[in-house]
């Protein structure tokens, strides 16, 4: 056999090698020219530099270059670091930096930083950094740090920070800062600061702070500073800033401007400082400000007055209770 044939006997070898791979203890061997440490490698080689072709990565130590890889690696893959370009039908490892690549998706087991594209998903089971695009979904299990986009939904399990659009949701299972858009939804587990844009809704449990707009509606769990826009309603317990709601606005404590077609309500107890302008102007405490409507209600005027067809106050004297056109405390 002269040194030609050799040659190809032995890239047939390595590529046979690949093919029998999943089934057998083979997988662990790989032709690497001319090093074993770095140049072309052909299989499972563990620790390597360079161009390198596999089926499936096991119990890989560090791969740095170009790696191709047909399919996404074995569960016992942990602590492998993939540094470089990763191209595939789903590439990944334990920990991945750089660029990847995938027909299908690709992902890290622990942390996938750089650039990574995919035809379905891209995630990381902890954090993911940089800028990643999926037409299916882009996600971490802990934290989404940079830009994600995915067709369907972007987010995290814990916290998210900077740019996420997702066709249906995006979101974060605590905090979210920077810019959401989700088509049907985004929101937040505890606090979001930025921009919240959802076709249907936008909000989170804690505090809100920032633009936040919803086609339907936009609340917080417990305050909102900023501008918040629900296209049938807008609240939270504590608001500063402006508020519109195309039916209601409310809350218990409001300081600011609040504007909707059909009410603002301020909850038994609460108070409102500022501007309120609706239909009914429902306030069950005290008003401080000018409250404009057909029907104005509050508990008590400390400093301010009521402009509108009915003005109730009913703290006020008899006889001052309900007024036409005007009310204040008296």
């Amino acid at each position: 056999m002269n040194k030609g044939m050799r040659k190809i006997f032995s890239f047939a070898a390595a590529l046979l090698l690949m093919g029998l791979g999943t089934a057998s203890p083979l997988l662990a061997q790989s032709l690497d020219v001319p090093s074993k440490t770095w140049g072309i490698s052909f299989g499972n080689s563990r620790s390597f530099t360079g161009l390198r072709f596999n089926l499936r990565d096991k119990q890989v130590q560090r791969i740095t270059g170009i790696n191709f890889t047909f399919w996404m690696p074995h569960k016992n893959n942990d602590g492998s670091v993939v540094t470089g370009l990763s191209l595939g039908l789903a590439p990944g490892g334990d920990r991945v930096r750089g660029v990847s690549v995938g027909l299908l998706g690709a992902g890290a087991g622990t942390r996938l930083t750089g650039l990574a594209i995919a035809g379905l998903g891209v995630g990381a089971g902890d954090d993911v950094k940089g800028v990643c695009i999926a037409l299916a979904g882009v996600g971490a299990g802990e934290n989404l740090q940079g830009l994600a986009i995915g067709g369907l939904g972007a987010g995290a399990g814990e916290t998210v920070k900077g740019i996420v659009l997702g066709g249906l949701g995006a979101g974060a299972g605590e905090d979210l800062h920077g810019i959401a858009v989700g088509g049907l939804g985004v929101g937040a587990g505890e606090d979001a600061t930025g921009l919240l844009v959802g076709g249907l809704g936008a909000g989170c449990g804690e505090n809100l702070t920032g633009i936040a707009i919803g086609g339907l509606a936009v609340g917080a769990g417990e305050s909102i500073d900023g501008l918040v826009i629900g296209g049938l309603a807008a609240g939270a317990p504590k608001i500063r800033g402006l508020a519109l709601g195309g039916l209601a606005v409310g809350g218990e404590d409001l300081r600011g401007a609040f504007l909707a077609f059909g009410t603002v309500l301020v909850v038994k107890g609460g108070r409102l400082s500022g501007l309120a302008a609706s239909a009914f102007n429902y306030c069950q405490g005290s008003l401080s400000g000018l409250s404009i409507g057909i029907v104005n209600y509050a508990w008590k005027i400390e400093k301010g007055f009521q402009i509108g067809v009915v003005n109730i106050v009913r703290d006020n004297p008899k006889g001052l209770r309900i007024l036409p056109v005007f009310n204040a405390g008296f």
